[in-house]
């Protein structure tokens, strides 16, 4: 007689340790590109999530990495209002997988106007990008990218490590309308939400 076992799931525990598992194996390649040393923690991921606008524009999330600010966002906005943009394989390969519902596109963040659908306006980008890590060139032209995608009423937010100074964005005149710092984060973030000035 044939026994039907049932499919079993990988426990929670399993799944995060193959998410930061994949984290550190993209960081020991290219620790410039990934520009933490472990994956955002679900207080700043939360926090993050907890500054989008109220509307039903398009959410744009850049450098979701293992989609931990992904999950959160998820939570706030169906997957059809969310376009993630994600430049390396291994973790494109990783959010399809974790999100199978979700417009994951393997893209450069300098190019964003490229991979953004016609006549939709973007209501957030919620950016993971380590934009103090970044060389100038390319940090210019992200912000740009992020400046112009957003003119018409829609807000940029950025997390990052320094805690102190001023923000790519704000030194490229976009006005900082919230700042929010995550202490129980590792290393402690600051998340700030911007506007075109």
């Amino acid at each position: 007689m044939d026994v039907m076992l049932p499919r079993l799931r990988p426990a929670p525990l399993l799944d995060r340790f193959g998410r930061v598992e994949a984290f550190v194996g993209q960081w020991a390649r290219e620790p410039r590109s990934v520009g933490a040393v472990c994956p955002s923690g679900a207080h700043l991921a939360r926090r993050m999530a907890a500054m989008l606008p109220p509307g039903d524009g398009l959410v744009v999330e850049l450098g979701a990495g293992t989609g931990a600010v992904t999950g959160a966002l998820l939570a706030c906005v169906p997957p059809e209002r969310l376009l993630v943009l994600e430049r390396l394989p291994a973790f494109c390969h990783l959010l399809r997988s974790r999100f199978p519902d979700l417009n994951v596109i393997r893209g450069d963040a300098a190019r964003l106007a490229d991979y953004l659908p016609a006549n939709r306006p973007v209501a957030a980008i919620v950016s993971s990008l380590p934009l103090l890590s970044l060389p100038a060139p390319l940090q210019t032209a992200i912000v740009q990218q992020m400046r112009a995608a957003t003119a018409h009423e829609g807000c940029i937010i950025q997390f990052t490590y320094a805690l102190w100074g001023r923000s790519p964005l704000s030194r490229a005149g976009c006005r900082c309308e919230k700042r929010d710092l995550v202490l129980c984060n590792l290393p402690p973030a600051k998340v700030e939400r911007f506007r075109n000035a």
